[in-house]
């Protein structure tokens, strides 16, 4: 092969490699970029558009069951993730207006002074469709020594 043959070769070969390191290096790229803006929406949906406040918790009478009492305020939009508890819980709504989700039961919206009986175990999920804040008063009865959250897809 001839010198200028084999520096012809040497050239296209580097620009292939420099041509295939930026196309994964913008997949790579465009990748992360699809994942940063789906854990951007994913937080914004309930980890960063969801506060609570605790309030009380308390054994009760009946061993291994305990109350807790909490206030939980929705950014406008924020979606809870579908989950459930090991009790019941009461949800009654402080402010705004919120659309709960009960798996087998029809959707429920429901406004500032009304309630909601969510029974143990029943996977749900609620949304503020309201454009500002929205707040619940949250009541469980719940086994105690048990996570009060269980996150379900």
């Amino acid at each position: 092969m001839s010198r200028h043959n084999k520096t012809k070769v040497a050239r296209l070969l580097g620009f292939t490699l420099a041509t295939a390191a930026l196309t994964a290096f913008a997949g790579l790229s465009l990748a992360q970029d699809t994942q940063t803006a789906a854990d951007a929406g994913q937080a914004k949906s309930w980890q960063a558009g969801i506060k609570r406040t605790d309030l009380l918790k308390h054994d009760l009478d009946v061993k291994g069951r305990e109350v807790i009492q909490v206030i939980v305020d929705f950014d406008p939009g924020v979606v809870s993730p579908r989950h459930s508890h090991p009790g019941v819980e009461v949800a009654h709504v402080l402010s705004g207006t919120f659309e709960y989700e009960l798996e087998g039961q029809p959707n429920v919206v429901l406004h500032a002074g009304e309630s909601l009986y969510i029974p143990a175990g029943t996977v749900h999920q609620a949304t503020n469709i309201g454009k500002d804040k929205a707040s619940e008063l949250a009541t469980y009865i719940v086994k105690k020594d048990t996570p009060l959250l269980i996150l379900k897809k």
